[in-house]
């Protein structure tokens, strides 16, 4: 019996070492990794007791780690095991990341971590989650995918921002709270390879402005902006002008500070979630759909909530509704995060914008003092959030300023997206239930017909609130006199404050033949394009 046990483990053994079961690391130390192998049942429950053990570690690890030196970070992921008493920790191998911004781990299965973090890549298998190992830490974790860039590449550079446009450029970097000299490097718009500085400048007659200036290529590699001095790479290029303006309005001072992309999930697969792991904390409004909250999700992340009217949908048409909603995204749709379905009422979960809705922040927050240029590019934002709804042939049904949401640096969002298709008792045009006529296309008000040109309708209407601030569509007219008035042809004069050229693009909104109307496309270059076209380009 003894001799039948030792032979198994002789097996085992062999079978461990044909399939790599024990891998050298750099130090000539080895390290077990865990391997499906046809063992006996003694071997089933030690992987049990081993894995009950680590899960016990984990949650002692994230109470008490509250209490760490490091400004309360959490470093939460799974412990680096490794064999042997004083062996080192064992470093999987894998492609080097490094941290672009902070993140916190929101469950037990994410790595923490901080900006300028190297990570390693175990695995891809999710495109928006991989899993990673930390250098710092000693653990392994999931990591929103947006989060981090290639250490070996410029992508992972404070200052490199490959894909954004000059227009794009010029906004954030004169965004409050940066100084003359704040810079970014960004891919050339025209010149495939090529790129471009650009510089935060200031003097009395223009106050904070932006200077461009084109990086050109060598043919024997290296870089230039004048042929006085050129440089192998566009580090050496940044440490130069660092140190001095050398030609330039002035030495580069600090990079341009980037916006944390959108985490498009709350967590790596989860979507419906138990209602008991949101907290209902503030009360931030009445909706057309019910009420919506600010709370927090399991403990850690701050989430808007809508709480839908008991007995407005049926919950089975609701989420197959949502599963094509949460499909959507892009920079300028508020994320739809999870939802809880089971029971009522019924929790949407979204991403949570510091500054509410558009239409209270122009009547009263900051929005009362935007210039005409910046109420400009709002629309702008819209239009382009509008645009991919209109690439996807998806159809808002209520766009308004009062389903725009606005979050820091004045980002604004597309919000409430397809939500007016699914409600049961205020939005069925047929039977004559409430609408918001104001804002709703003729087709839509008399046939039911709801299309992207209607919702194209609805930004003209969309456009003249947030040029007037915040005004009521319409003044003086009820919605009775607004549907006997709009078929007869009459559209709302031009405000006083509003440009020729903008009152022209909200008049072919209106057109009362959807086709003829502009597409979001196109309202969005229009619109982006509206402070642009006489600017000097480059220096």
């Amino acid at each position: 019996m003894f001799k039948s046990g030792k032979m198994i483990r002789k097996a085992l053994v062999a079978m461990g070492n044909k399939e790599s079961a024990l891998t050298e690391n750099g130090d000539g130390h080895h390290d077990h990794l865990p391997t499906i192998v046809n063992s006996p049942a003694k071997y089933g429950r030690e992987r049990k007791d081993k894995r009950d053990k680590e899960r016990k570690m984990k949650k002692k690890q994230c109470k008490t780690s509250e209490d760490d030196s490091s400004n309360n970070f959490l470093f939460t992921g799974h412990s680096s095991l490794h064999s042997g008493s004083g062996s080192p920790p064992f470093t999987p191998a894998g492609e080097r990341y490094k941290a672009l911004y902070d993140y916190e781990a929101r469950t037990l299965d994410d790595l923490a971590f901080r900006k300028g973090e190297i990570l390693i890549i175990t695995s891809k298998s999710d495109p928006n989650w991989w899993l990673a190992f930390s250098l710092l830490t000693k653990r392994e974790g999931y990591v929103p995918r947006n989060y981090i860039e290639p250490a070996d590449l410029l992508q992972s550079e404070d200052w490199f921002f490959e894909k954004m446009t000059r227009k794009e450029a010029e906004k954030q970097l004169q965004l409050p709270g940066n100084s003359r000299g704040t810079f970014l490097i960004r891919g050339s718009e025209t010149s495939p390879g090529a790129y471009s500085l650009s510089v935060l400048d200031q003097d009395g007659q223009r106050g904070l402005h932006v200077k461009h200036y084109r990086i050109r290529a060598l043919d024997n590699g290296g870089y230039y902006i004048s042929t006085r001095i050129t440089f192998q790479t566009l580090r050496d290029l940044v440490q130069h002008y660092k140190s001095q303006a050398d030609g330039l309005v002035c030495p580069l001072m600090s990079p341009c500070p980037r916006q944390k992309p959108t985490i498009f999930e709350i967590s790596k697969d989860v979507w419906e979630i138990p209602r008991k792991s949101i907290q209902l904390e503030k009360k931030l409004g009445n909706g057309q759909f019910g009420e919506v909250w600010e709370g927090t999700w399991n403990g850690k992340v701050k989430v808007a909530v809508k709480t839908l009217k008991e007995g407005a949908m049926d919950p089975q048409s609701f989420l197959q509704e949502a599963n094509i909603m949460k499909q959507l995204r892009h920079p300028k749709l508020v994320a739809l995060l999870a939802v809880c379905s089971e029971g009522e009422p019924i929790y949407i979960i979204t991403e949570l914008m510091s500054d509410g809705c558009l239409l209270d922040y122009l009547h009263e927050g900051d929005g009362k003092l935007l210039k005409e240029q910046e109420l400009i590019d709002i629309t702008a934002q819209v239009a382009q959030g509008m645009a991919y709804l209109e690439s996807k042939h998806f159809v808002h049904r209520d766009l308004a300023a009062r389903n725009i949401l606005v979050g820091e640096h004045r980002s604004c969002k597309v919000a409430d997206f397809g939500l007016s298709r699914i409600i049961e008792d205020e939005y069925i045009a047929r039977e004559g239930a409430k609408m918001p006529i104001k804002w709703t296309a003729p087709e839509a008000i008399n046939f039911g017909k709801f299309t992207i040109k209607s919702d194209v309708w609805s930004f003209g209407i969309f456009v003249y609130e947030v040029i007037t601030k915040g005004r009521v569509p319409y003044p003086g007219m009820v919605n009775r006199e607004v549907l006997d008035q709009v078929s007869r042809g009459y559209r709302m004069p031009q405000p006083g404050e509003c440009p020729n050229q903008l009152y022209d693009i909200m008049k072919q909104c209106w057109d009362s033949i959807p086709e003829r109307r502009p597409t979001f496309e196109f309202l969005h270059s229009f619109l982006d394009d509206f402070y642009h076209a006489s600017e000097i380009q480059y220096q």
